[in-house]
């Protein structure tokens, strides 16, 4: 017997799911694309901690005539 893979087992889903799509089974077809995304970890979907974030950017200017004063 061979080693499982993660390879092996999106191969053995993708040939499910057209199993199915000859069969016009699309509700298999839905449950192999499914758990080919839950193996690949893509059923995570995106959460707050993943959108970017805003920079705050403070300048300051400083008059070089008068290097004392800060504006």
């Amino acid at each position: 017997m061979s080693e499982m893979s993660i390879d092996n087992l999106v191969a053995e889903l993708d040939d499910a799911r057209l199993t199915a799509k000859a069969n016009n089974q699309a509700s298999a077809m839905v449950t192999a694309t499914m758990n080919k995304a839950k193996l690949l970890g893509l059923d995570k979907g995106v959460n707050d901690a993943d959108e970017v974030q805003p920079v705050k950017i403070v300048i300051q200017t400083v008059d070089a005539r008068k290097p004392n004063r800060v504006f």
